[in-house]
């Protein structure tokens, strides 16, 4: 039976070119779909009562019943039986187009893709990728990043799953890999993988801390990845509008590996304390605000750039908390000179230091009575630091409550100045 057979063949092809489906999935679905329609018309619940066949080239279908041809034209069947047709077809034909979709781009989860910013829904950004929509959460942007409709994006495919009947594909900015495939974009010798991201770590928006490695002794892995007169870097930068980019040369030392990641400031002493993971840094007190960086942000990603948990100190404080450290632990009996000297190589100047390590040495010992005499010793200590942080919030409030009252005096002075004739 031939039902604008020409025609039909015309429309399966602009179908399966504009949504990109396979022509033979299309025609497997018009024979589905011919078939619910006549189990609808002849009121038939037997599956295998009825089949058809579209020959691929003229269009030509045709429909049998317990294999016997079925002389009826489908457009006799009525429109009940019709729309059956539309129905199953349409909702074959998008169950393919979302199949074709998951398939397509789960194949690229971890590549940067370019689209075109739709509109916001919730907070969340949608984004036209090709023939799919994709969504960026709020988690997932730079904070402060606004992209108008129209507007061309690049970001991260992070994720492709599927959620009841939709595809849902997850987008991101503020993704540490996003810094990966920028680089492999911008550097050839990361792409090459000559050049090796050891470590990374970001704070979407402000600033991100890169390790870098080459396996080439020829091969400079920081300024290849600057480029020169840092052309590639700034590349990097200006798709991620001015995101600080600091690259840091990678090193196995712990001790050369902490004090690149907290550059730009200079480090006079690093003490680690492998036990519990924790590195002491000296520093210069005209280096100090550097190494913390603002609202503690350099200090913060040279720690999860190295894995270890950083204390900045200045020299005058790294004295203080050595001798509080050096004094405490000559109350506690069987202590000798050599453990306080282990503790102090460990690195633990700090007051809190100070009691963690006094906490152990108590759980440790088996005699009650020294016992007791440990963790006496090590609630003085608690009740000490919390003294001295008491202490010192005092005094700054103290300092910040003089300075207010210093430019309130300041201004009452103009004032007056200004009132006389």
């Amino acid at each position: 039976m031939s039902v604008n057979a020409q025609e039909m063949m015309r429309i399966l092809d602009s179908i399966a070119r504009d949504r990109g489906v396979e022509r033979e999935l299309l025609i497997r679905d018009l024979e589905l779909a011919m078939v619910s329609a006549a189990r609808k018309f002849y009121n038939s619940l037997d599956t295998e009562e009825f089949a058809c066949t579209l020959d691929p080239i003229t269009g030509q279908m045709t429909l049998t019943r317990h294999g016997e041809p079925v002389e009826m034209d489908p457009q006799s069947f009525g429109r009940i039986a019709a729309q059956t047709f539309k129905q199953v077809m349409i909702q074959k034909f998008r169950e393919d187009e979302r199949n074709t979709i998951y398939e397509e781009f789960s194949q690229r989860v971890g590549e940067i893709v370019t689209g075109v910013a739709q509109r916001y829904e919730g907070g969340a950004l949608v984004v036209q990728i090709d023939r799919a929509e994709g969504f960026m959460p709020r988690s997932e942007q730079i904070p402060g990043e606004q992209f108008m409709p129209g507007d061309r994006i690049r970001c991260l495919l992070l994720d492709v799953r599927e959620q009841g009947n939709q595809v849902k594909i997850v987008l991101s900015r503020g993704h540490e890999d996003l810094i990966r495939r920028l680089f492999e974009l911008e550097v050839p010798e990361v792409a090459e993988r000559i050049i090796e991201l050891k470590a990374m770590a970001r704070e979407a928006g402000f600033r991100t801390k890169v390790a870098v490695s080459s396996i080439d002794s020829k091969v400079d892995a920081v300024g290849a990845c600057v480029g020169v007169r840092g052309s590639r870097i700034r590349n990097i930068v200006d798709e991620l509008n001015g995101e600080k980019i600091d690259i840091v040369r990678w090193n196995e030392s712990s001790q050369v590996l902490i004090q690149n990641a907290l550059k730009p400031a200079e480090v006079a002493e690093i003490s680690l304390c492998f036990e519990l993971g924790r590195a002491t840094v000296v520093v210069p007190d005209d280096q100090l605000s550097l190494a913390i960086g603002k609202r503690g942000q350099n200090v913060r990603l040279a720690a999860r750039l190295t894995g270890w948990d950083i204390d900045i100190l200045t020299p005058a404080e790294y004295s203080k908390g050595l001798e509080i450290l050096v004094d405490t632990l000559k109350q506690v009996e069987g202590v000798s000179e050599e453990v306080m000297d282990h503790i102090a190589a460990l690195g633990m100047m700090t007051d809190p230091g100070a009691v963690t390590v006094l906490q152990g040495i108590a759980d440790h010992i088996d005699d009650g009575r020294v016992r007791r005499r440990a963790e006496e010793t090590v609630k003085k200590v608690q009740e000490k630091v919390k003294k001295d942080q008491a202490i010192a919030q005092l005094q700054q409030d103290f300092e910040e409550l003089k300075k207010s009252n210093q430019e309130l005096k300041s201004r009452l002075e103009e004032l007056a100045a200004k009132s006389q004739p």
